[in-house]
């Protein structure tokens, strides 16, 4: 899930940023409107988290046009403007979820996982490639019953590989969906993480590369 968080707050916007990647999203950010804008225009998110009081404006601004233009990305006002009227005009705005400053993190990093799979196809609660199981809600993975040790990145690229079984996900995809703006598209990024999957799946071997495009995942006894 790929997350774009616009704060303003120097000390606070990187520990947002950094708490959301460590919880497992890809994560970009914005200081203002304009670049919010910007990055909301050339990327593909599935959540913004956004202060209202921008230096260039109130979030509001940005909100309403999002919407007017047809945007149903999910919003999630994270703001210390706590006023029942304040609530209410980020609901008239669209915005989907509001949060008051200060918070819990567990119940941001909650909030933001619930609104950003609104977007999303509804998917089962586990994920099966032959031996392989992937737990969504309690974020697990065995392989032949045995619980596997994924860091948060690599279970971001499983679960996307196993969503598609069976068929090819190019490297851009993946770059998309599982990177943020600090990734290096041309970089051996995602070649590096599926050689580390690979040696934490053991054989046999689940996932293959499609020389020059991607990596498909698939039961190698399927076709036995």
């Amino acid at each position: 899930m790929r997350v774009l968080v616009l704060e303003d707050d120097p000390e606070l916007g990187p520990v947002i940023v950094r708490g959301l990647r460590e919880a497992g999203f890809a994560v970009d950010f914005a200081a203002d409107l304009a670049d919010a804008d910007f990055k909301l225009a050339v990327n593909s998110y599935d959540c913004l988290v956004a202060d209202r009081t921008l230096p260039d404006g109130d979030a509001l601004t940005l909100l309403a046009a999002q919407r007017k233009a047809g945007s149903t990305l999910p919003v999630l006002l994270l703001t210390a403007l706590d006023a029942v009227t304040d609530r209410v005009a980020g609901f008239e705005h669209g915005a989907d979820d509001y949060l008051v400053k200060p918070f819990a993190f567990a119940e941001l990093s909650a909030r933001v996982r619930a609104l950003s799979r609104r977007g999303q196809p509804a998917r089962l609660p586990e994920l099966r490639v032959g031996d392989l199981e992937l737990d969504l809600p309690r974020r697990r993975v065995r392989r032949d019953g045995v619980l596997l040790t994924l860091t948060a990145k690599e279970f971001s690229v499983l679960e996307v590989l196993m969503l598609r079984a069976d068929e090819v996900v190019t490297r851009t995809e993946l770059v998309e969906r599982c990177w943020d703006e600090q990734a290096e598209p041309l970089s051996n990024v995602v070649d590096v993480l599926i050689g580390q999957l690979r040696r934490k799946l053991g054989p046999p071997e689940l996932i293959t590369t499609v020389r020059g495009v991607g990596y498909r995942i698939g039961d190698p006894g399927a076709g036995r």
